[in-house]
């Protein structure tokens, strides 16, 4: 795959692939929530993006991606997603600091620069965060995460695969909770009062995540629940 488009134009079309996936269509006004932009400025750049043939928009409903569109957009994800690897496994920076960096590098290189990165570290299925990457062709690995909130119970096994939120500070939060990406716990206690849950990881060492923290944790399940979800 090879992107074409221009910088601002790849952003916007990965924002409305993103949306499109989350919502079934991407809004205007998500849209410029989305990129910080102006309503005038979303409405131009969809204009320019259906001549291109890129975008399908239907006024007062919102903009949906074609063939070609999808293609641009999956491939800048890729770029993006590819260089977050980079960036952690080879020049070892923190994975709270890595997403403005390959903002930038995803614009960067063909589709042959592109492969030869993915080949250099070892062809990775997901990145630093645990968001799958797509292949060459623009096909996702099925998986099986789940967001934690909605299946927490007690005596429940998980596996932490991902996050929802890739913000720096909830990644900083996570790193001092000793939350990492593939380590395992087993919950041991709800907290209606608050909502918040007391875990148990690997080495027997318990720690204490509010539901917000759950909420934005993307597990494994390990095995089936015990008892029925806590309110």
């Amino acid at each position: 795959m090879n992107s074409t488009g221009s910088i601002s134009q790849e952003n916007y079309l990965k924002a409305i692939f993103k949306l499109q996936n989350e919502h079934g269509i991407a809004s205007n006004q998500a849209i410029a929530e989305k990129l910080a932009a102006t309503p005038a400025a979303v409405t131009g750049m969809l204009r320019k993006l259906t001549e291109l043939e890129w975008v399908e928009h239907t006024a007062y409903q919102g903009a949906v991606l074609t063939p070609k569109g999808k293609q641009i957009a999956t491939s800048t994800i890729r770029k993006h997603r590819l260089w977050e690897v980079f960036l952690v496994e080879k020049l070892q920076f923190k994975w709270d600091a890595v997403h403005q960096w390959a903002e930038e590098l995803e614009h960067i290189g063909d589709a042959d620069f592109t492969e030869r990165l993915d080949a250099f570290l070892g062809c990775p299925a997901t990145d630093p965060h645990g968001d799958p990457i797509p292949d060459a062709n623009g096909d996702w690995a099925g998986n099986e995460r789940v967001i934690l909130a909605d299946v927490l119970a007690c005596n429940q096994e998980f596996t932490v695969r991902g996050v929802s939120n890739s913000a720096s500070d909830f990644l900083r939060h996570l790193d001092a909770l000793n939350i990492q990406l593939g380590k395992q716990f087993s919950v041991v206690e709800h907290f209606p009062f608050d909502g918040s849950w007391e875990w148990k990881d690997e080495s027997g060492v318990n720690v204490r995540v509010s539901r917000e923290v759950a909420s934005q944790l993307l597990v494994e399940l390990n095995r089936p629940q015990m008892s029925s979800k806590s309110q």
